[in-house]
């Protein structure tokens, strides 16, 4: 570095690095201090680049932590720093490009040294090194103990007070990944950080006032999605021979480093993240959610995530209450329009989740859109792309469903809305649909692919919940969502059958039956033939005999079994098959949902009875099951009574004439002939210890996802690096 160009592999042979490094020690005011900082390094542009970069630094940082002590260059190198952002807002005004060029490079070195310092030391370690002056070796001096609070404060000023100008963008970039880097201790301690000198300076004294002001600031990054200036725009334009060799350096620096901001992500990323368009809003975004997911104090709560569960829309006159701190108003549809655009990132949906979950003002304006398809379709489309995506990101876009389907009035209005044409969904052309009966479509698909594939009971809970929170409120269900709820429903009857089969006839099962269910497919849409119709009809009324003598003990022998070890003689179950209280659970809920709706909206869903009659034969052997008899009650009447007016109707009747026929009968079949039940509605918590799932979470992100910050794989403890 310095007034020359450098390159990666040149960085510990560097003379400016090395005079900084090493024994001498410098004076704040000392010339050294331009020539180091006016560097034309360009900034590594891909992850073997960021690697050697770390790499370089680690050789650098020691030498540093060997003399500093002595030498207190580092607190000086801040001094410097904090000096020239006092005039950087004038500088900005003046369009003083290369002071604020200078600037940036002062804190980009100052980034690099403490990433390396957070990982290789202790924190108590790294806040002694900010102490350290120019004195006798290992004294330091009282007045400097508060160097590293007034970096942190200045740099939330940088973030929040500094206009954001073609050429303030690097260095508002930089400001934030160095508040991200001062975290980022948590990345190095495998359980959960709950009391840290960083979170000590940013939840009180100097820093906390500027709380609310970070907080909005960040979210408007995000809202606005500012792209990084072309190029060289922001600096003087390079000279001809006779032109200074500052100018051309500044303007070689600049094409290095916005190469950077067009790349997608850094090293050992999880997956290959699309390209990113605004850095700044990345990187903000990044450092939001790190700040709301920081443990609260022990005498005090967590002043940013207070910020974001109180933050009101700038519409909203209403004042305050005094009891809320750190409040501020920000443009609701403004958030709203970024929040729809950007759902193809895990941050930008876990951001969605925060708010929806935590800021009941954000809640109540969200369900009061009438564009929610603007929403909602993003979410279906993560979750219809399952396989691609990781676990986490698909927990949260199920969760932002369930916390959505909790309000009546959004169960209603999405049947309400007509989609045209959905190119993503491959399962079948879908010209027009609600988006109601998209969602259900998808939601049964996610739970399908889970009970096939991933086996988490967690994830088809929710799915099950938000269903069951839907199942009042559907309208009109189109007739290929009508005919996926129930075939779900019969492909899960059908299973829970064989495997009672196998369970208590092992040595005689039928070999039909078997073959039947190995040959459906995933998407359950295959007609069991009539001979195993027959045969379904014969098992099922022997084993329900059986179950509604002496249910539990059956139960209870059936876990055992499954947990058993098989004998050699023994055919292995099927993957479907190793939990038969799973198959039960969703079998129950299946019902109930189906209930649900035939007791609220039956004159609204002539499709949903006649996906039923078709599969009637199935679910009149479950009438007798104990777990299910009570269910069954008002679903067996239902097709009882539509069976015989269409056995009045004759034989041979189309399609057409069947859903007339149903929809005559829904006016003639008294609504009190059945049962009521208490409303299925579901509610999400948060478990009891959120932050034990989310900090690791979002440090994923941080490591998969920061624009030009790297860290070694090797020294990451809060999480396995072939996790989501």
């Amino acid at each position: 570095m310095g007034s020359n160009s450098s390159r990666i592999g040149d960085l510990p042979r560097n003379e400016y690095l090395k005079k900084l490094s090493g024994t001498e020690s410098v004076s704040e005011n000392d010339p050294f201090w331009n020539q180091l900082l006016s560097f034309s390094f360009p900034t590594p542009t891909s992850s073997t680049e960021l690697k050697l970069l770390e790499e370089a630094t680690i050789s650098v940082c020691r030498s540093l932590v060997e003399n500093n002590p002595r030498t207190g260059n580092l607190g000086a190198l801040i001094k410097v720093f904090l000096s020239r952002t006092k005039e950087l807002k004038v500088s900005a005004e003046c369009q003083n490009h290369i002071f604020i060029w200078q600037t940036h490079n002062a804190l980009f070195i100052i980034c690099c040294l403490l990433k390396v310092f957070i990982c290789e030391m202790s924190e108590e370690e790294l806040q002694l090194h900010f102490t350290y002056e120019e004195k006798s070796p290992g004294s330091y001096s009282s007045d400097s103990e508060d160097l590293l609070e007034e970096l942190l404060c200045c740099l939330m000023q940088l973030i929040t007070d500094t206009p954001l100008l073609d050429i303030t963008y690097e260095i508002s970039v930089e400001a934030v990944s160095t508040m991200v880097v001062f975290l980022s201790c948590q990345l190095f301690h495998k359980e959960v950080l709950r009391q840290s000198i960083s979170h000590k300076y940013l939840m009180q004294g100097r820093c906390l006032p500027y709380t609310s002001k970070l907080v909005k600031t960040l979210l408007y990054n995000f809202i606005r999605q500012e792209k990084p200036p072309p190029p060289g725009s922001h600096v003087f334009p390079q000279q001809s021979d006779g032109g200074g060799l500052l100018y051309g350096l500044a303007s070689g620096v600049a094409t290095g480093l916005w190469t950077v901001f067009t790349l997608g992500g850094v090293g050992n990323k999880a997956a290959a993240a699309p390209e990113l368009s605004s850095p700044l809003a990345n990187q903000s975004l990044l450092l939001l959610l790190v700040l709301a997911n920081l443990t609260d104090a022990a005498d005090a709560p967590n002043p940013y995530r207070q910020a974001i569960m109180s933050f009101k829309n700038t519409q909203d006159t209403s004042p305050f209450p005094s009891s809320i701190p750190h409040a501020f108003q920000i443009n609701f549809n403004s958030l709203y329009m970024a929040l729809c655009e950007q759902q193809t990132s895990d941050q930008a949906t876990l951001l969605l989740y925060t708010l929806l979950h935590q800021n009941s003002n954000i809640r109540t304006y969200v369900l009061a859109r009438t564009d929610m398809e603007n929403l909602v379709l993003p979410i279906l489309e993560i979750l219809y792309h399952v396989e691609e995506r990781n676990s986490h990101h698909v927990y949260m876009a199920l969760i932002i469903l369930l916390i959505l389907t909790e309000d009546d009035g959004f169960n209603r209005s999405i049947h309400e809305v007509i989609l045209k044409n959905i190119t993503w969904y491959s399962e079948r052309v879908l010209t027009e649909i609600s988006l109601g009966s998209l969602l259900i479509l998808v939601v049964i698909r996610t739970i399908q692919y889970n009970m096939t594939r991933t086996r988490d009971k967690y994830l088809h809970t929710n799915c099950l919940a938000a269903l069951a929170n839907m199942s009042a409120q559907f309208r009109s269900l189109h007739q290929y969502a009508a005919q996926r709820i129930i075939s779900y429903t019969c492909r899960h009857l059908r299973r829970y059958v064989y495997v009672l089969d196998k369970l208590y006839f092992p040595h005689s099962h039928c070999s039909t039956l078997q073959h039947c269910f190995s040959t459906l497919s995933d998407n359950g849409e295959e007609l069991l033939s009539l001979t195993c119709s027959h045969i379904l009809r014969s098992y099922a009324s022997s084993l329900f005999s059986l179950l509604s003598k002496k249910h539990n003990k059956v139960l209870e022998q059936a876990t055992q079994s499954l947990r058993g070890s098989l004998s050699s003689s023994d055919v292995p179950l099927p993957d479907y098959a190793q939990d038969l209280n799973v198959i039960e659970e969703v079998i129950r809920m299946m019902l109930e949902i189906i209930n649900s709706c035939l007791t609220n909206s039956l004159h609204h869903n002539p499709n949903l009875v006649y996906a039923l009659l078709y599969k009637r034969d199935l679910f009149e052997q479950f009438r007798t099951h104990p777990s299910f008899q009570d269910i069954m009650q008002n679903i067996d009447l239902v097709i009882t009574f539509f069976s015989s007016r269409l056995l009045q109707a004759g034989a041979e009747l189309s399609v057409e004439r069947v859903l007339e026929i149903i929809k005559q009968g829904v006016v003639a079949l008294p609504k009190d002939r059945l049962k009521k039940f208490p409303e299925l509605k579901f509610k999400y918590v948060e478990e009891e210890q959120p932050e034990e799932f989310f900090i690791p979470y979002v440090w994923s992100l941080v490591y998969n996802s920061a624009v030009g910050l790297y860290w070694n794989p090797q020294d990451i403890q809060l999480f396995t690096m072939d996790s989501d």
